[in-house]
């Protein structure tokens, strides 16, 4: 039997993973009306920055041989440039357009980088070691938690509260909060319109980038697909939490990731392998309960 301990430890690790990609799904939304689907692709794009340009099945390290110190903040600048270059070369001529109109270009925004990714690096996934002393488990109130859990458990709280004062102390915050409650009138009180969503943009490649870095060294694997799940997940966190409520997304990726933790401890074996059908019937059944989220933020419209 998993004790109580493993499974808060497992538990908050993933729904730790999942809150930080859904609030840059959240963040894009808020001041754009913009659901992007490149977010999972800003993830392998990062991944694939780590190791050098070949299509062969080994991989060897390129900006991946920096230290950690380096790394880490290279990385991050790395996602936010990729979100912010596709905010100016696409979005930002898009503003006009229907919601639909902007996420099909995302969807297909999505499409263009990782085919640029196949073509570089081939489509084969590639097996890579960064940092492989993270997951050496440590006992901890009787539960093995790797070393890499307790680092996304931190780092996901040093983000909530980081970006919750970023959004209520600063300015660049404050005119975030306002474009995402009402984007036309913010503009005529003079919010910056393109500093704001240029930042909404960054902030968000950046989370991505943290994303992939802990999804490479939890996984050990390269592959251009490996976005598509967690910006699936991260897409219905942010409708569960309530579309646009950053707090709901954290919220929300915290519920999936304790749901699918739970979902895999306690199945029958013989259910195990369809956990996967069990959690997204309770996604069903929370949506028809409560479909305009749990967190509704003062700018949703009524849906009809």
């Amino acid at each position: 039997m998993t004790s109580l301990a493993q499974l808060f430890f497992d538990a908050a690790a993933l729904g730790g993973i999942y809150a930080m990609a859904a609030l840059g799904i959240a963040l894009i939304f808020g001041v754009m009306n913009l659901v992007n689907f490149a977010h999972g692709e800003y993830i392998a794009f990062c991944v694939f920055a780590l190791i050098v340009p070949s299509t062969d099945a080994a991989a060897v390290m390129f900006l991946g041989k920096a230290p950690a110190l380096l790394l880490i903040p290279l990385i991050l600048t790395i996602g936010a440039l990729v979100a912010m270059a596709s905010e100016y070369v696409v979005f930002r001529h898009m503003r006009k357009a229907s919601p639909v109109a902007m996420m099909i270009s995302s969807f297909a925004l999505g499409f263009v980088i990782q085919n640029a990714l196949l073509a570089v690096y081939g489509g084969r996934p590639k097996a890579i070691s960064l940092w492989p002393e993270l997951n050496t488990p440590i006992d901890i109130a009787g539960a093995s938690v790797p070393l890499l859990q307790l680092i996304v458990i931190l780092t996901t709280l040093a983000v909530v509260t980081g970006l919750a004062t970023l959004l209520r102390k600063t300015r660049i915050g404050l005119e975030m909060r306002a474009a995402a409650e009402n984007f036309t009138m913010a503009r005529l009180l003079g919010v910056r319109a393109n500093v704001v969503i240029t930042g909404a943009f960054a902030l968000s490649g950046a989370l991505a980038a943290a994303v992939a870095l802990i999804m490479v060294t939890q996984t050990g694997v390269a592959d251009v697909r490996m976005g598509g799940h967690i910006m699936l997940v991260a897409f219905i966190a942010t409708v569960i939490g309530g579309l646009g409520s950053l707090p709901g997304a954290v919220a929300a990726g915290f519920l999936i990731g304790a749901a699918s933790v739970l979902l895999q401890a306690f199945l029958p074996l013989d259910a195990r392998p369809f956990r996967d059908a069990f959690l997204y019937t309770l996604v069903i059944v929370s949506l028809l309960v409560r479909p305009q989220g749990l967190f509704v933020p003062n700018s949703a419209k009524p849906r009809v």
